[in-house]
């Protein structure tokens, strides 16, 4: 089993900046990857930003230029959001890979004002 925990969210303004971290109960590099995802009331969750264990990096067009995800020790991967936008506003999720299973955060709530 993994366990991965989110922090970091909160109540910004518009073209404000938060930092994101899940922190799993392994190594990152146990893992075959790490993605946030987000999800909005009342629409489905989408993939924000992803890191596979060989280092590919992708990103939802939407985030391109104002998000970064990276491993930020042993056992984090944080999302740098800057730029806000209140279209950003959902719950942030971690996800984790591994061979056999799939485990998911119980997120963390950023809401941006405009």
């Amino acid at each position: 089993q993994v366990r991965l925990t989110e922090s970091g969210g909160g109540l910004v303004q518009a073209g404000g900046s938060l930092k994101l971290s899940c922190v799993a109960s392994r190594s990152v590099s146990e893992l075959n990857g790490v993605a946030w995802h987000r999800q909005a009331p009342g629409k489905m969750r989408e993939l924000v930003a992803e890191l596979r264990n060989s280092g590919r990096i992708n990103y939802a067009d939407s985030v391109k230029g104002r998000f970064t995800i990276s491993r930020d020790g042993e056992n984090t991967v944080a999302l740098q959001m800057n730029n806000l936008r209140p279209e950003d506003t959902a719950i942030y999720y971690c996800n984790a890979q591994v061979p056999r299973d799939d485990y998911w955060g119980r997120g963390t709530q950023v809401t941006v004002s405009s």
